[in-house]
């Protein structure tokens, strides 16, 4: 697989290139409409007696700067898609620097009674999504947190597939984010369906043939005024009677242009969007099904897409007051357009949520597969039905720097509880979302920072974090009571793998020893597995009656009056605690 570092490095280099000579081309083609511009006023002032020759010029001059902006329009597109290029190439270089905090933290999805989320800094500023998210769209934002809070632990090996073959694919998904970031949303994608699913027609059913007549005998009329078969006020006469058909229905065209107008961008980037998945071939069976549901016999969903796209774009040449007047009077434009649209709503209104759902998968995905790419030292778990739930060596935290991080092995069997204990700021904490991260990584079918990974899939549940809420008058202490009891009500229906810091910090200490021993028993009498944290030295007895509890701790040494941590997992009980120590340190006790 490619060096990260090298490869956004190159690829920088190259788009720059392409865009210094892109907006070379920019400039050229504002040239090429202020020439045309200045050609058809300079021919409209000498010829402005020859009334024909006028008319004409106005025609050419619409036409032809129709064409232009189109064109300059594409360039501008071009121009953007290359800065965003260059754009996700710079922040991966960034990432890799472990420079992230300008990333979107993703705080709008943290849950405080999510299973595990709040607990392991899931999301918020310097979070595991902050640092793993490279979705563009909101939806797919969406997504990439639905996978990381779902807790499935179905076809993880087709998800790993999945995510390595994302990973090579780096053109790929850099393409589709460039073309994604583009997507200037007015209306969620969720607004979008609910719109089509309930549109109303109103369209008449002659309007099928009548503006293809109509515009057939407007050429005849016009033929016949510059022939001199008819004078002009017939031909006005005539445009006057388009404008009056279309008046008819213009408070239904106007509402339904004001709607399409918004969701345009939308469907212009999504059908690029699904043209660049309808393009790809993908080998493992979790993306080629995502791809299947966006091939069709009959049509491809990109092309189905574009032609909604581009009827959007021809109502949308109504707000050009020149074209507007010509083309409704002429040929009826506003209906002929609003037609197509209406019929492709109701032809397809169904398959869009799914073709929809589709990019929203692999907007999600592509975050995986970049994370896969970042992170090739790291290792995805070998998945299996052994006794071992987690057998690892070398796992660290995924965020911590590799420069300072002390890895660890440790091996965790079906049916087994860890009691740690350990000074403060030994790393006690940090072991458990060490844990906690690899678990829920493996479900998801990421690589995890280990060096090596056996693991038998499991569900996680924790209780790391309870805040109270004043709001809802519980105290802290009832909070964590009733964050206790979510989980021996999910124990009942459900294997997890259970986390607990430091429970029953909000009673005394004689009430909390009592307490917290028949919680671990009770859990191991569940045939739980997890581990828990603690200050409180009496719990490591549990492991005296119960084989299932096993003792390990993080230790901290006071060496010439300072505190050494070594943040090394041991075996046993810890006999070091640092609070009075810190207390004199710091001067706030004698």
């Amino acid at each position: 697989m490619q060096n990260p570092h090298t490869t956004y490095s190159s690829y920088i280099l190259t788009y720059s290139y392409q865009l210094k000579k892109l907006k070379q081309q920019l400039i050229a083609s504002s040239m090429l409409r202020l020439v045309l511009f200045l050609l058809f006023a300079f021919l409209i002032y000498h010829f402005f007696g020859n009334t024909k020759l006028v008319i004409g010029f106005v025609i050419g001059a619409i036409i032809g700067f129709i064409f232009l902006v189109s064109r300059h329009a594409t360039l501008q597109q071009k121009k953007k898609k290359l800065e965003a290029l260059i754009g996700i190439n710079e922040t991966e270089i960034k990432v890799l620097n472990r420079d992230f905090q300008e990333l979107p933290t993703g705080e709008e999805f943290a849950n405080s009674l999510h299973h595990f989320s709040q607990d392991i800094d899931l999301f918020g500023n310097r979070s595991f999504f902050q640092y793993l998210n490279r979705s563009a769209l909101a939806s797919g934002k969406k997504k990439l947190a639905q996978l990381l809070t779902s807790n499935h632990i179905s076809f993880i090996p087709k998800k790993q597939n999945a995510i390595q073959e994302l990973a090579e694919k780096i053109k790929f998904r850099q393409e589709f984010s460039a073309v994604a970031q583009l997507v200037k949303v007015e209306t969620s994608t969720h607004t979008i369906l609910n719109w089509l699913k309930q549109y109303q027609t109103f369209v008449p059913s002659f309007i099928s043939w009548l503006p293809k007549v109509f515009s057939v005998l407007s050429l005849a009329v016009i033929a016949a005024y510059f022939t001199d078969f008819i004078s002009g006020y017939v031909l006005l006469g005539w445009m006057i009677l388009g404008l009056v058909i279309t008046s008819k229905y213009l408070k239904n065209i106007n509402e339904l242009s004001s709607r399409v107008s918004k969701v345009q961008e939308t469907f212009r980037q999504y059908y690029q969007l699904l043209a660049l998945l309808e393009q790809e071939e993908f080998s493992g069976d979790l993306l080629k099904q995502e791809k299947e549901k966006i091939i069709n016999d009959q049509h491809k969903a990109s092309q189905t897409l574009k032609r909604f796209s581009k009827a959007i774009d021809a109502l949308d040449q109504r707000n050009n007051l020149l074209f507007g007047v010509f083309g409704n009077g002429f040929l009826l434009w506003d209906l002929q357009q609003s037609l197509k649209l209406e019929r492709w709503i109701v032809n397809h209104r169904q398959e869009v949520d799914e073709w929809f759902q589709v990019i929203d998968f692999f907007d999600a995905y592509n975050s995986l597969g970049n994370y896969a790419l970042n992170h090739q030292e790291y290792v995805f778990p070998n998945i299996n039905e052994d006794q071992d739930i987690l057998k690892t060596t070398q796992a660290v935290h995924p965020l911590i720097d590799p420069e300072e991080a002390v890895t660890n092995d440790y091996q965790i069997k079906k049916e087994e509880f860890f009691i740690i204990t350990g000074a403060n700021m030994a790393g006690k904490s940090t072991f458990l979302r060490t844990v906690s991260l690899q678990i829920m990584m493996a479900n998801v079918g990421l690589p995890v920072c280990a060096k090596t990974c056996d693991y038998s899939p499991i569900k996680l549940i924790t209780s790391m974090r309870t805040v109270d809420s004043l709001a809802d008058e519980a105290s802290y202490f009832f909070s964590e009571l009733t964050r206790l009891k979510f989980i021996v009500e999910e124990i009942k229906t459900d294997r997890y793998f259970i986390i607990l810091d430091e429970i029953l910090k909000g009673t005394n200490s004689t009430d909390k020893a009592i307490g917290s021993r028949k919680f671990i028993e009770k859990l191991v009498g569940s045939h739980s597995s997890g581990i828990i944290a603690t200050h409180d030295l009496s719990l490591c007895e549990v492991s005296e009656e119960l084989s299932q509890v096993k003792n390990h701790y993080f230790d901290a040494e006071i060496l010439n009056n300072e505190l050494f941590f070594d943040y090394k997992f041991k075996n046993g009980i810890c006999q070091n605690m640092n609070a009075s120590f810190l207390l004199k340190k710091m001067e706030i006790v004698d």
